[in-house]
């Protein structure tokens, strides 16, 4: 094992992008698990987590890495998934709605964070390479 973020510093703005504000929003879900809900902190935290995790899917649509359909993957409609999904969970807040804002977020953090995070770990990928060396 050689962990080394050369591979990260060679990539593109986008993927930089993406790979940073990913882990950002990952620490930031789990304080928000953790922390007390309802909260001032709460709400502030949780503005910070959906824009970053705006962020994250908007600039998938930059990374082209994996093309299954055109220049197109399965992460794509992930990102589509996601941006829907936090329309979804602040409406359900604003509204009171705070089961359905709660299983929403903890759905988005589980398949966006780490069961994507998990996929960018298998070999030939930028982050196992990070991680685990070339």
């Amino acid at each position: 094992m050689n962990p080394s973020f050369a591979p990260l510093f060679a990539a593109s703005p986008a993927i930089q992008i993406h790979a940073v504000l990913a882990l950002a929003a990952f620490v930031v879900g789990l304080v928000q698990f953790a922390a007390p809900k309802g909260t001032p902190l709460h709400r502030a935290l949780g503005w910070l987590w959906v824009l970053g995790m705006a962020v994250v899917a908007l600039s998938s649509f930059l990374i082209h890495e994996i093309r299954l359909w055109g220049a197109w993957s399965p992460i794509h409609i992930l990102s589509v998934w996601v941006l829907l999904m936090l329309v979804v969970a602040i409406h359900a807040a604003r509204h009171g709605a705070i089961e359905r804002h709660r299983k929403t977020m903890r759905g988005l953090f589980v398949g966006a964070l780490v069961i994507a995070g998990l996929f960018t770990l298998m070999p030939d990928r930028i982050m196992h390479a990070v991680l685990f060396g070339a």
